[in-house]
This record gives structure tokens, sequence and C-alpha cells, in this order.
């Protein structure tokens, strides 16, 4: 059975494989360049900011106690109101279709409510259909659509 904790400092080394694995299936993803680019993106960076502090939240997702997903949230604001943002949802692909996901996510919705979030927001790539139905699954809907042009 499917099942979502906070991850451990013993969960570290199997996060950053997870996350590894996430952005090996999207960087062909059109979008992808652009979320891969900068300093920053590595795993180890990513779970160092993400396990950092208060406005952040790292989760792992376990089916029969083995981790196969983690989630990532942080904390933001948007005008007046305290916006939290989905960074990352990934359950590696023999582990999807049993309820992983949509754990994870409604981990971090509790997450984000316990932490005075108004609202919430997710991102998707363009022609991601898995990431965007859970999102809707889990109650979001469309807000905005990010366009990019490079002009280099």
């Amino acid at each position: 059975m499917e099942a979502v904790r906070p991850a451990s400092e013993a969960d570290l080394e199997r996060c950053r494989e997870l996350l590894t694995g996430a952005q090996a299936s999207v960087e062909n993803e059109r979008g992808a360049a652009l979320l891969l680019a900068g300093p920053g993106v590595n795993p180890g960076a990513l779970l160092a900011r993400w396990r950092g502090g208060p406005a952040s939240h790292l989760l792992v997702g376990t089916y029969d106690g083995v981790v196969v997903g983690l989630a990532a949230g942080t904390v933001g604001g948007l005008g007046a109101r305290r916006v939290g943002q989905v960074e990352c949802c990934y359950v590696e692909p023999a582990a999807r279709a049993v309820g992983v996901g949509g754990a994870l996510v409604q981990g971090l919705l509790e997450w984000f409510a316990e932490a005075g979030c108004t609202d919430v927001d997710a991102i998707a790539l363009p022609g991601d259909r898995s990431s965007k139905q859970l999102f809707e699954t889990s109650g979001f809907k469309a807000r905005l659509l990010v366009l990019h042009r490079s002009l280099g």
C-alpha cells in the first residue's frame, strides 16, 4: 500500500536517485532545457534547498515500504496571498498508477494548509499529460500559461 512521509536523512541518497531520474525523464521535453538550466537545479542543491528550512518541505512516497517517489514544495507570496509551489512530484515509472503520486500531492497540500497558504501552484511542462492529469485530479485548474521566446 502507498504511504507518504517527510524525507529523512536516510532517504537522501534515494531522493537523489529519484530526482536524477525525474530530470532525465523530461530532459528532451519541450521547455525542459530552461527548467533544468542554472546552477541551483542539480539534485544535491535542490535537495538541500527543499530540506533547508520552514518555507520548504520534502516528502517521499512509498509502496509496500519502498521509497518510489518524492515531492517538494516551497512557500512564497503572490501579492498579499501566501502561496505554495509544488516544485517537484515524481514517481518512478514502475510504481505509477497505484496512488503514490496522488498521495504525495495530498501530503503537500496538507503541509501548505498548515503553513498558512491560501493558494497552491504547480507546474507541468507542455505536453506532460500525466502531470497535468495528476494535478487536475487533485483539484488544480490552469490559471496561467507561460510562453517563452529566446532572443539569442
